[in-house]
C-alpha cells in the first residue's frame, strides 16, 4: 500500500516540476469541474501532431474527475507562496 502512495506522490511531484504539465491538469481539472471536457476530448482526437499513446494517456486522466481533485489540490497545496 505505501509503494502506491509514494508512486502517487512521485507522479503529483513531477507534474508540479513541469510548468507546461501544471498548466494542463490545472486546465483540465477546471473543464472537468465546468462540465466541459467534452469538447477538449474532441480537438485532442482530431489532433495530428500528437502520437495516439500520449492521446489515450491524457483522454484516460482527462476523464478521471478523482485524479484531476487530487492534481489540482496538490498543486494549490505545494504551489510556492511569495
Amino acid at each position: 500500500m505505501n509503494e502506491l502512495w509514494l508512486d502517487d506522490i512521485e507522479a503529483l511531484e513531477a507534474i508540479t516540476q513541469e510548468d507546461c504539465a501544471r498548466r494542463m491538469f490545472l486546465r483540465l481539472a477546471q473543464l472537468s469541474q465546468d462540465g466541459r471536457l467534452t469538447p477538449f476530448l474532441l480537438e485532442l482526437r482530431d489532433d495530428r501532431e500528437l502520437d495516439a499513446e500520449t492521446k489515450a494517456t491524457v483522454s484516460e486522466l482527462a476523464r478521471d474527475p478523482l485524479f484531476l481533485h487530487a492534481v489540482e489540490d496538490y498543486l494549490h497545496r505545494t504551489r510556492p507562496r511569495h
